[in-house]
């Protein structure tokens, strides 16, 4: 019965689009791209609409320049790093924060940041810094740490924040001269916390629909359903298909705690750059707590380098300009097993996905 009913949507979904037009659109959430890959809709979905992804995975778009600090401070006599797993084989320069394990750093993988919170209560007489990688998804439980930290007087713990923003990386996506977009799916996870008003610019101010949903099979389908109509009838508009999650003024407790804790600034992001009002730093009555101010000179005892690896166009991929399997490196040489860049480490990373269930779809 619930193959019959996908089967329905997706010849709905397909009957929408005109003889001879293939429709571009992007789901924004890694969530989205791992879940989308495995429903194998894209295979369904082919000569008539292409989905590609967004910069919706947090480890994936963290700039090589910012994993570089972490790996030098990782290097640091008496501090413990800790950070969420699949930071730890991201690639940088010829190394990643698991290879400085293997030459005697102290770096320990935490589920969230409270975790983090406890080995530095645990552990005195180190320094306990946390790599903080996210969107507003993860930035309210960051902040509320710090508040628990500030309270206890917790000195030896503090925080690199690789935090960053999706609105404002959208409308650079949407501002750029190479968008080709006919619609986006907007991340659930984001939306629950924001709401759906920051997005309202989306339809008003560049013509693009877009549509907020789950990521269950049901919503998954009911977001390309509702999507799909809107680009028919030829109305940009906005619909918000996670109500039951997203309200249109967001989570306003976990908005005055990340307002308490953090403020905008500028961030780097992999294959955009620095990008103005993306990013959020430590306000200056928690600047005890900013890793980068408390170690900078350590920090600026190294060079920062950063360059991508040769040929890998993962910074393409998140920003939808080409799909994962257009990299020469795919499948070829970047791997699970030997990553070259982040869109394959990470569990929400576009080339991760297609390699799992995408290689798997060719062979069925």
């Amino acid at each position: 019965m619930r193959e019959e009913i996908y089967e329905r949507a997706i010849d709905k979904i397909l009957t929408r689009v005109p003889d001879g037009v293939e429709w571009r659109i992007m789901e924004v959430c890694g969530t989205h791209t791992m879940s989308i890959a495995r429903m194998g809709i894209k295979n369904l979905l082919k000569g008539k609409i292409k989905l590609v992804s967004g910069p919706g995975c947090p480890v994936c778009v963290t700039a090589d320049s910012d994993l570089s600090i972490a790996i030098k401070i990782s290097r640091t006599p008496g501090i413990i790093v800790t950070t969420f797993g699949d930071m730890m084989r991201v690639p940088s320069n010829g190394t990643s924060l698991a290879a400085t394990v293997a030459e005697g750093s102290d770096v320990r993988v935490v589920y969230s940041p409270e975790d983090a919170l406890k080995i530095a209560i645990e552990n005195p007489e180190k320094e306990i810094v946390f790599i903080a990688v996210g969107f507003e998804t993860t930035a309210p439980a960051i902040a509320a740490i710090l508040i628990l930290a500030k309270e206890k007087r917790i000195e030896n713990f503090s925080i690199l924040s690789m935090l960053k923003t999706i609105p404002n990386a959208l409308e650079f996506i949407l501002k750029s001269p190479e968008f080709n977009i006919d619609g986006l799916i907007l991340p659930g996870h984001v939306s629950t916390i924001i709401g759906s008003r920051p997005y309202e610019f989306i339809p008003e101010k560049y013509d693009v629909p877009a549509v907020i949903t789950g990521f269950g099979d049901p919503d998954i389908l009911d977001g390309l359903l509702s999507l799909t109509e809107i680009i028919s009838q030829k109305k940009p508009a906005l619909k918000n298909s996670y109500n039951r999650a997203v309200p249109s003024y967001g989570n306003k407790t976990a908005l005055s705690i990340i307002e308490k804790v953090f403020e905008q600034s500028s961030a780097n992001w992999r294959g955009i750059g620095s990008l103005e009002n993306s990013g959020l730093v430590l306000r200056d009555s928690f600047a005890e707590f900013d890793a980068q101010k408390k170690f900078a000179n350590h920090i600026e005892s190294y060079e920062i380098v950063s360059h991508e690896p040769a040929n890998c166009r993962c910074g393409e991929v998140i920003m939808g300009k080409i799909t994962p399997r257009e990299c020469p490196l795919f499948a070829v040489i970047c791997e699970p097993g030997n990553p070259i860049g982040p869109c394959m480490v990470s569990s929400e990373g576009a080339c991760a996905a297609e390699y799992k269930y995408g290689l798997l779809d060719d062979n069925r």
